[in-house]
């Protein structure tokens, strides 16, 4: 097990605390790291930790009558601190790679990295093979749901969310690499000047509302970007689909044969 505590402490996550948590599961874990709020750089005081990874099942699960745990989670509390690990076993996470899914790509690739191994590494290697243009797709989507979230509930969470995900999915297109800190991507992408200080307001409360928020110009700035990353992908030197199957395939493969 390797923690990176440098980025964990830049997080404010309590390291000394996340050891433990990947050690009792009942089959290995290839790799849990961080995603959520602190993985885009506004958790607040009270955020809960979103630990996710990759477990990996025996052959016997798989090739047996019972269906396999493909997709754990369990969710406790520990040190006043809400706890939430969810895990899909290699074979499911792999098939979820080849798909145009961000999500899964940004807990392969967070630098907030609680337990490693060989085939974590290998994973990341063959990541970029896998990042299409269509990839677009899931930011976009995911923006306008949190969008609409925010037009319901007028919280900043689903605010800064949706900013996060239009200017990963623009950064994405335009560079090929996968960026969920929204501090990181101000500097990168062009973004609202406001930004920085709704991030600030989001450290006291996970659900505080978003107050003094000019609903007109943040509907004029969201619908901006949008336009951005419909350009951005337009003008992408991505592919259209993913490659990696067959290396991706033969991992998979290879980690379970060696498990037996």
């Amino acid at each position: 097990m390797r923690m990176d505590t440098k980025h964990l402490q830049e997080a404010g996550l309590p390291v000394t605390d996340l050891g433990p948590v990947v050690a009792g599961e009942r089959h290995p874990l290839l790799f849990a790291t961080v995603s959520g709020a602190h993985l885009y750089g506004f958790p607040s005081k009270d955020s809960d930790v979103d630990l996710r990874g990759v477990h990996l099942l025996p052959a016997e699960d798989l090739v047996g009558l019972r269906e396999p745990e493909e997709t754990r989670s369990r969710t406790w509390d520990r040190d006043g601190v809400e706890m939430d690990l969810v895990t899909h076993d290699l074979r499911k996470f792999v098939r979820l790679m080849l798909k145009p899914n961000g999500y899964v790509l940004e807990q392969l690739l967070s630098p907030l990295v609680v337990h490693t191994s060989g085939t974590h590494a290998e994973l990341v290697e063959l990541a970029p093979s896998v990042v299409t243009r269509n990839h677009a797709h899931h930011y976009r989507g995911f923006a306008t749901t949190q969008w609409r979230l925010f037009g319901r509930t007028g919280e900043l969470k689903p605010l800064l969310y949706t900013f996060r995900a239009l200017l990963t999915g623009i950064h994405l297109m335009r560079s090929g690499e996968v960026r969920a800190h929204l501090p990181t991507l101000l500097g990168e992408v062009a973004a609202p000047a406001y930004l920085p200080e709704l991030i600030g307001a989001k450290a006291g409360a996970e659900h505080g509302a978003a107050e003094g928020v000019d609903a007109e110009a943040v509907s004029r700035d969201v619908e901006a970007l949008h336009g951005v990353l419909d350009e951005a992908q337009a003008q992408s030197r991505l592919p259209e689909a993913s490659g990696g199957f067959e290396a991706l395939h033969d991992l998979v493969v290879r980690v379970r044969l060696t498990a037996v």
